[in-house]
């Protein structure tokens, strides 16, 4: 019995440290003023409180930070700390699906 409750504290530990790590930065190119206000509108739409063109917001037990470089036309996403149950990969590529759609209107 002992054994079985230190396996599942390990378990939910490793779990947490998982949850917790920041995902890869990603940094889109020639993302243009146009294409940058779309994808705030939809992010706000969806409920995500993105203002500006930097800053950190979260949702659904997720929490992730922006900054967009008008000069440059770049725009990095960082995952600090990527929603319940969810991997770094998978909102990496929902994110890059949402900049991808954008850049193609």
């Amino acid at each position: 019995m002992i054994r079985s409750t230190k396996m599942v504290q390990t378990v939910y530990r490793t779990q947490k440290e998982i949850s917790l790590a920041a995902c890869p930065a990603q940094t889109f190119s020639n993302i243009t003023a146009e294409q940058y206000a779309i994808l705030v509108k939809e992010a706000q739409t969806a409920g995500v409180p993105i203002e500006g063109q930097c800053g950190t917001a979260s949702k659904l037990g997720g929490n992730f930070s922006w900054k967009y470089d008008y000069a440059t036309l770049e725009l990095t996403i960082t995952v600090n700390n990527p929603p319940f149950l969810m991997s770094c990969e998978s909102v990496n590529q929902r994110i890059r699906a949402l900049v991808s759609g954008c850049a193609v209107l």
